[in-house]
């Protein structure tokens, strides 16, 4: 599991895919998320605009990413 540092408060589960380099391209992060592929905290999210915060947990391709605030680093 890999930690992912963000600078903001949030960040959207979109954006953070291709932070977290789970994905290449925004239209993937279209596609897996309304497809049902990707998991936050255990759940199938399939809301692209989904806001995350420091400690949710992003599963996609048996791969997992880990919110973190940039501050806490």
């Amino acid at each position: 599991m890999n930690d992912v540092p963000i600078r903001d408060e949030s960040i959207r589960l979109g954006q953070f895919l291709k932070l977290a380099s789970l994905i290449d391209s925004g239209a993937d992060a279209k596609a897996v998320i309304s497809e049902g592929m990707v998991e936050v905290n255990g759940d199938v999210e399939t809301r692209r605009g989904r806001q995350l915060r420091a400690g949710d947990v992003v599963a996609f391709a048996g791969k997992q990413a880990v919110v973190v605030n940039y501050r806490a680093q």
